[in-house]
């Protein structure tokens, strides 16, 4: 397969006019078979997208402990362009965690976006900032719980979130015995700038949707932010739904990060794809208006109802992101922090093809899958 006439994303996060050669499902330098061509009229040809952080999508959760509703997102999100998926789950009781995994883990990659890992948002979390994450279950991080999840998972577990700050000791001890086979993130925590950076120095590699779920960055308690900006091996997840941060604060965290360390996510939620009315998360009741998906009890946000492709384009045409950050933060980084980029995340021979073609207005034109 040959696709001509595309402004090809390049390694170097540059566009340039060119051809994309495609070969037994990957990405070639060049192709025997020139039968197959496709003119993309110009469009923008971009890997594609990798979401690390979302809970579902069209009606369907991960934690529905059902490999339909695995089927459902990844035919969802492969349909708007996120070609691999690294699914969240929330904070649910242990033994149901581990049916869940273990439902993940034996999930067949027969359609749709790949299913390449799985975010562990909960249960080691902070309730003072436990955002939609439901309390009762709320534990202190336990290495031997998490060899239990990594077991019933496969060794699908990409990303563990902790919150440093409880049990600090036990907590750091848990990062440097499991940091080489997972990465650690902070996620809903509540934690000082101290508490922080000392689990990075530890080895957290990751901080779970910037600025939300965590203590306000100030100048004189810099908090959770501050430490992800003083470690420079973190990579930042930032939701760009147009609701969860204000577009000031997204250009701000682009300043201080660095376009190479932030991953967009969508934090989108079963309500995803769908009309307005009334949803669960985790077991929570949430109400979806327009853009807003909130707990029914008290108003707090409860994820979002936004897929990753949505919020690539709001962070271009709406928060003045360069087209060509956003892109990166939405494949090559995602796939950098899954230690996935030697077969996804750039139109590079070898790697597997995804590609999406976007219109001008960055609509969507094209998705190739595989090939």
């Amino acid at each position: 397969m040959i696709i001509k006439n595309v402004k090809v994303y390049g390694e170097d996060k540059i566009f340039r006019d060119g051809e994309i050669y495609i070969e037994n499902g990957l990405f070639q330098e060049a192709v025997s078979d020139t039968s197959e061509v496709i003119d993309g009229e110009g469009a923008y040809a971009i890997p594609g997208l990798i979401d690390i952080h979302f809970h579902g999508c069209k009606g369907a959760d991960v934690c529905d402990n059902d490999p339909e509703a695995i089927r459902t997102i990844a035919e969802y999100e492969a349909s708007i362009g996120v070609t691999t998926i690294c699914p969240a789950t929330m904070t649910l009781p242990v033994e149901e965690l581990k049916e869940v995994l273990s439902t993940a883990a034996a999930y067949k990659n027969e359609s749709g976006a790949h299913l390449a890992g799985l975010n562990m948002e909960g249960p080691f979390i902070s309730v003072e900032k436990k955002g939609a994450q439901d309390a009762r279950n709320i534990i202190t991080c336990d290495e031997n719980i998490f060899r239990e999840f990594q077991e019933a998972a496969g060794g699908l577990i990409k990303f563990i979130g902790v919150a440093p700050e409880r049990n600090t000791e036990k907590t750091l001890d848990f990062i440097r015995d499991v940091k080489d086979e997972v990465s650690v993130s902070l996620a809903h925590t509540n934690a000082s700038y101290d508490a922080a950076k000392a689990a990075y120095d530890a080895g957290a590699c990751h901080a779970v949707h910037l600025f939300n779920a965590m203590p306000a960055f100030t100048h004189r308690e810099p908090g959770v932010v501050g430490a992800v900006f003083d470690s420079k091996h973190v990579f930042a997840e930032l939701i760009c739904d147009g609701v969860h941060i204000h577009p000031s604060m997204v250009r701000a965290a682009f300043a201080m990060m660095g376009a190479d360390r932030i991953c967009l996510i969508s934090d989108s939620m079963r309500a995803t794809g769908m009309p307005d009315g009334s949803y669960t998360l985790g077991g929570l009741d949430v109400t979806v208006k327009g853009k807003h998906a909130t707990l029914t009890s008290n108003g707090a946000l409860a994820g979002s109802v936004t897929n990753l492709a949505d919020c690539m384009r709001t962070a271009v045409k709406e928060m003045g992101i360069p087209l060509e950050d956003a892109v990166g933060c939405a494949t090559i980084n995602p796939a950098r922090a899954l230690h996935l980029d030697d077969r996804y995340g750039s139109i590079a021979p070898g790697k597997i093809a995804n590609l999406v073609l976007l219109n001008e207005d960055l609509s969507l034109k094209q998705v190739i899958l595989n090939g």
